[in-house]
């Protein structure tokens, strides 16, 4: 490279000449004449190309006659002129070669203190480090010497791995590898939702489920990280991170993750304090497995670019080790018998490599980041791990990221986005970034061929399209074919039959990853194969020419269920055989027995492909498959067949996921009857949940939960104030950020059915209100259990006035104990805990880990112990100078009568002048409860202070204002609430007597507020019992006065109790 470029004068001096250092310096030489007839102004370009052949032989005929020139220059002055010229010239040269090296002196200083190196100058860098480690072993520094030999080796070695990796990941194959238009990773990368926390716990689910149990996280305010924050320190967090492990299921984007977060490295984007990161996968590993190696050559032979720098320590680098898949190993990882090894340069197997390298035992400095679908994620004590995180794949916003970068036009975008959230499955699949890929494949292919008409709704339907695709590419592709022409030839065929009998076949025994051994049982060719290779995934080992080996897998789980579902299905459709049990079966028995093979499966492994396989049953599925389906199927009576089969499973006593699959195979057969009749009492408020059938209850769960308004906070009494109710939506609680099941009747077996929820790994429960339930010690034992478990989120509980001693509040100090940096706010306050009991829960403050801040446990007493509302009974007394002159008070104005004949009250500026109402005169502003008898048409009601006493607008009348809250009680009606010009109707039963009332009948109901939370609620008193009416939830911001109000009815009357 040029030293001095092509600095004109008058430009300022660059940093890459060796003449830049003194801008006046260099004027004045540019201006010296030259000798001879030289031209006035020498640029040091010329000077130097001019003088340097003095000094270096070359054979090139430019430095030829320039010594020819020097030895034909005459003699005398002009010598002495020359000389006096190259003095000067050496002067300056002197002093950028000082300059140079004392800066690079300190950037290899920094070098040696572990600092980053810059690029540029990296030749005369390696050069001037050589010359440095000869100065310093002459100075006997032997160890600095060797460092530096080791760090100048690790820097050429670090740019060399960087580009290699580079050049490896930079591009991506979307959705298989090795087929297609590679896609620049930067360009098509949309972040990952990625979140923090959880175990390595097992979790056998079907991945769909946890899918399902995703989505309705993925828009909570979670505590969500970016990949390049992973081994950073958090708030809180002491110990450094070594071991990262991150789960998440199959497709979601697991390894593209690892690729970007090596490729931002690569780059020099992120994570620069970091020597060297080495990406494996255990895919890689696998085809190891009965080789042996030291670490050293295991990253010898896989970056070969380490042994040719001669690295054979790690020690001094920071490194990241990547292990991808841990799911595929077929590498028995055991951390219990395993021989322990500290030395990287001693040869084991890679098995007793990589438990050494996870228990800290091998190098010990190095970070390590581990990736896998959580079914595989115990294989690893959790005590190796020093952080789990989950990635959530695409939430709402990223899903739409991603396909506006796919759709470049806007209006297309825009309608493709609006049809996927139309559609819950598809929905809910395209949290998975390989499902997106799918989707937009199908789609693209769907808006060029035609215009208008339906696009796909049902998972089927969008892989069925998704498979026509492909033998469409194939035709026009490999066959050279027209589009026009029919997409299935008997070859292609036959190349389904077979991918179909693999995928079944695998999926009974639990295999998702393929050999060559195992195609050819297929009867699949393998160079046949690869050109399906929009429905196959080939990956060869011989990325880097070490391996001939080849792994195979489906592009996603979901579609080797797909095609397994496809199988059987053709095979019964075309020799009635039946793949699913031995006996021969009809139609209707054939779905029907699918349906039991389903449910009986205990963690939902059947759930997709039961979907599929009755998808599959639909005529208009079939005939999208027209030509790879040589006759039909079930028809039109066999569908409907089904359909009430699984309505009558539906009403047993199933499991929520299972009812809620069912109900997506619903969704597939075209049926959502049961989901549209409950669609209709909800937006009527017609719901009575006591007359709910069991399919009646699961079809609200399953509503609720495919909802797309956030569950953010879930009020068990808009449905049921019942343990029942509680019982029956046990899902839709879990799925929910925050659960009030205040005043709900709850007991003991509410209590263990919540622990479950709090336990469970999909629970999103962070805040929990119990209060005023009659959950005693008892109750509080069973929850503490949940409380205790590691997977448990909960943040904030309320036990208010659940008749709490000592003894409850010694439960939950010992599941605090247990798991002490979830929980930060506990209201006990309306109980009986006693001063040591309060101590108790207290004890623990100076563990750092403990996040319990808030304690509140007052108001307390043995007072508190009276099961109920009643506890919180207050008395009333009537503010005689609020009452309108058409309403008589009698018993010791106790009660209160609308009469046409006016009373004979003194003027009062609080007094009612035209509406018939009165205030109490006490205002409320904490937890109160009364009750009043009422007879005919009456006005319950709360209101502030400040209510308009003057005319009969609005701004008066109880319940059409802002001022004041109103249950509107009718004799004919029923029950309404009534708040700021809004009144809901609720129920037209006044009580449990079916008999017809008259004028003169009485009804008693209750009221209880509780001013600092927020709620006002009425019920119904039946034999002493509390029927739920209504709740408001809101925030009050002045004390609370009871008051009543009357409308034109000679008999109607309130009696305070």
């Amino acid at each position: 490279m040029d030293q001095c470029g092509d600095t004109q004068e008058g430009d300022p001096p660059s940093k890459n000449t060796l003449c830049g250092e003194d801008e006046s310096q260099s004027k004045a030489q540019r201006n010296q004449p030259g000798p001879g007839d030289e031209p006035s102004c020498v640029s040091f370009r010329s000077d130097r190309s001019k003088y340097l052949g003095i000094f270096f032989k070359d054979n090139s005929s430019g430095v030829e006659q320039v010594d020819q020139q020097s030895s034909e220059t005459p003699s005398g002055p002009s010598v002495q002129q020359h000389q006096t010229q190259l003095d000067s010239i050496f002067l300056l040269l002197e002093d950028n070669i000082v300059t140079f090296v004392k800066t690079e002196l300190k950037k290899i200083q920094k070098i040696l203190s572990q600092k980053d190196e810059d690029e540029e100058q990296r030749s005369s860098r390696e050069s001037l480090m050589k010359i440095t480690e000869n100065f310093l072993r002459r100075m006997k520094q032997e160890e600095l010497a060797d460092r530096l030999q080791s760090r100048s080796s690790g820097v050429v070695c670090q740019y060399k791995v960087q580009s290699g990796l580079k050049k490896k990941f930079q591009c991506v194959f979307e959705g298989i590898s090795k087929a297609g238009n590679p896609t620049l990773l930067n360009e098509i990368y949309t972040e990952l939702y990625i979140t923090e926390g959880g175990t390595g716990e097992l979790n056998e689910e079907h991945e769909v489920r946890q899918i399902e149990a995703a989505s309705r996280k993925a828009d909570r305010a979670e505590t969500s990280i970016r990949q390049e924050e992973l081994f950073q320190l958090t708030a809180g967090r002491q110990e450094p991170i070594r071991t990262v492990m991150t789960k998440g299921v199959a497709g979601i984007g697991k390894t593209v993750l690892t690729q970007k977060f090596t490729l931002d490295w690569a780059e020099g984007k992120v994570n620069q304090n970091i020597h060297f990161i080495f990406p494996f996968t255990f895919r890689e590993l696998n085809v190891l497995k009965e080789e042996k190696f030291s670490l050293v050559e295991l990253v010898h032979h896989f970056f070969p670019e380490t042994k040719e720098a001669g690295i054979c320590s790690f020690e001094d680098f920071q490194i990241i080790f990547i292990f991808d898949g841990l799911d595929e190993s077929r590498l028995p990882l055991d951390f219990h018998k395993t021989q322990i090894l500290n030395d990287p340069r001693k040869s084991t197997s890679v098995r007793d490599l990589l438990t050494n390298l996870i228990r800290g035992n091998l190098l010990p400095s190095a970070r390590l980041w581990i990736t896998t679908r959580p079914a595989a994620a115990n294989q690893i004590p959790a005590e190796c791990v020093d952080m789990v995180t989950e990635v959530r794949g695409f939430n709402d916003p990223q899903k739409e990221e991603y396909f506006r970068k796919r759709f470049k036009e806007k209006k297309q975008a825009s309608g493709i986005i609006s049809h996927i959230k139309s559609s819950r499955s598809l929905h809910i699949m395209c949290h998975i970034p390989v499902f997106c890929w799918i989707t937009a494949t199908v789609l693209e292919d769907l808006l060029k061929s035609r215009e208008g008409g339906e696009l796909p709704k049902s998972l089927t339907e969008m892989f069925i399209h998704f498979l026509v695709v492909q033998a469409k590419v194939k035709k026009v592709k490999y066959d050279g074919g027209a589009e026009t022409d029919p997409h299935w030839s008997p070859e292609s065929r036959k190349m389904m039959e077979s991918l179909g009998k693999l995928a079944f076949e695998r999926l009974q025994k639990g295999n998702l990853i393929f050999y060559e051994s195992d195609l050819t049982e297929c009867g699949i060719d393998i160079r046949a194969a690869s050109v399906y290779s929009g429905v196959f995934t080939q990956i060869f080992r011989e990325e880097r020419g070490l391996y001939q080996d080849k792994v195979f897998c489906f592009i996603h789980l979901s579609f080797q269920e797909f095609l397994a579902a496809l199988h059987v299905h053709l095979t019964f459709i075309t020799s009635g055989v039946n793949l699913m049990e031995e006996e021969q079966k009809t139609p209707n028995q054939f779905y029907q027995s699918a349906v039991n093979k389903a449910l009986q499966s205990p963690n939902g492994h059947l759930d997709l492909f039961l979907r599929f396989l009755l998808g599959l049953s639909l005529q208009t599925n079939q005939r999208l498959l027209q030509g790879l389906l040589t006759q039909s199927g079930s028809n039109l009576q066999t569908n409907q067949e089904t359909v009430q089969y699984i309505k009558e499973k539906i009403s047993e006593n199933l499991s929520a996921e299972k009812s809620i699959n069912l109900f997506h195979c619903l969704n597939e057969l075209n049926d959502g009857s049961l989901v549209e009749e409950i669609q209709q009492f909800l937006s009527s408020g017609r719901l009575s949940t006591e007359k709910l059938s069991p399919a009646q209850w699961s079809a609200l769960v399953f509503i609720l939960l495919s909802s797309e308004e956030d569950l953010e906070v879930f009020d068990l009494k808009k449905y049921s104030a019942s343990e029942e109710a509680l019982l029956r939506l046990l899902p839709v609680i879990k799925a929910s950020n925050k659960a009030i099941l205040s005043g709900c009747k709850l007991s003991e077996r509410s209590c263990a059915a919540l622990s479950s929820v709090l336990s469970s790994q999909s629970s999103s429960l962070t805040d929990l209100d119990l209060s005023n339930n009659n959950l005693q010690d008892s109750g509080v034992k069973l929850l503490s259990s949940g409380l205790q478990s590691p997977h448990c989120e909960l943040e904030t509980l309320s036990l208010s006035g659940c008749l709490i001693t000592e003894e409850g509040c010694a439960s939950l100090a010992s599941a605090l104990n247990s798991n002490p940096s979830r929980l930060r706010e506990l209201d006990l306050s309306y109980n009986h805990p006693g001063e040591d009991g309060v101590k108790r829960l207290l004890a623990q403050r100076e563990d750092p880990q403990w996040r319990l801040d808030t304690v509140k446990a007052e108001p307390a007493g043995i007072q508190w112990l009276i099961p109920g509302l009643r506890k919180y009974s207050c008395r009333l007394t009537i503010d005689t100078n609020t009452v309108n002159r058409n309403l008589k008070l009698s018993d010791n104005n106790r009660k209160v009568t609308f009469e046409e004949k006016l009373q004979s009250y003194s003027d009062h500026p609080d007094r009612f002048d035209v509406c018939h109402q009165l205030l109490c005169r006490d205002g409320l502003t904490g937890r109160c409860y009364w009750e009043v008898e009422w007879t005919d048409l009456v006005y319950i009601s709360v209101s502030y202070r400040g209510i308009s006493r003057k005319g009969d607008s609005h701004d008066c009348m109880f319940g059409w204002n802002s001022q004041s809250w109103s249950l509107i009680c009718s004799r004919v009606r029923g029950y309404s609430v009534c708040h700021n010009n809004n009144e809901i109707y609720i129920s037209s039963s006044l009580s449990s007597s079916s008999s017809p009332y008259s004028p003169s009948s009485t009804f008693r109901v209750a009221v209880y507020v509780d001013c600092p939370a927020g709620t006002l609620s009425f019920f119904k008193v039946s034999s002493d019992s509390l029927i739920h009416i209504y709740t408001f939830n809101t925030t009050f911001t002045e004390p609370l006065y009871p008051g009543f109000g009357f409308r034109f009815l000679t008999c109607s009357s309130v009696a305070l109790c």
